[in-house]
């Protein structure tokens, strides 16, 4: 797990980054440090679950629409949701890939998806995602 803060004016929104490639998690950390947020990257579900289940802070959850394993992004989702019913979720993927799962479909409006990761496309959606919060 890779913690990275940032100063600034977001009021210290955490951003927990869960994805399985490398790259990918470093890209979308960077653009969430450039807004302003702090990131924390994991490369499994599991360890994502880990770190909600410990009670750390997270405002945000952005996973890889493509995370595969144990506990994929479909299943950390709902784990994720079920844990902190108030979290904001965002699917990011580099491309267009399968259409999201009926299950996260029927979200009550705080699920959101990007295809695009360049271009700080991830932390625009993360903005919107914190805009909506009560």
């Amino acid at each position: 797990m890779e913690s990275t803060a940032s100063t600034g004016g977001a009021y210290g929104v955490q951003v927990l980054i869960a994805g399985r490639q490398k790259h990918w998690r470093d890209e979308v950390a960077s653009q969430i440090r450039r807004a302003g947020y702090s990131a924390t990257t994991v490369d499994s579900g599991v360890d994502a679950m880990t770190v909600l289940a410990l009670g750390l802070p997270v405002d945000v959850l952005v996973t890889d629409i493509s995370l595969k394993g144990e506990l994929c992004s479909t299943k950390l989702v709902l784990e994720a949701r079920a844990l902190r019913p108030d979290l904001r979720i965002v699917f990011a993927n580099e491309a267009p890939c399968d259409p999201l799962p009926e299950v996260i479909d029927e979200a009550t409006g705080d699920v959101f998806v990007t295809n695009e990761v360049r271009n700080d496309a991830v932390a625009s959606t993360v903005r919107e995602a914190l805009c909506t919060r009560n």
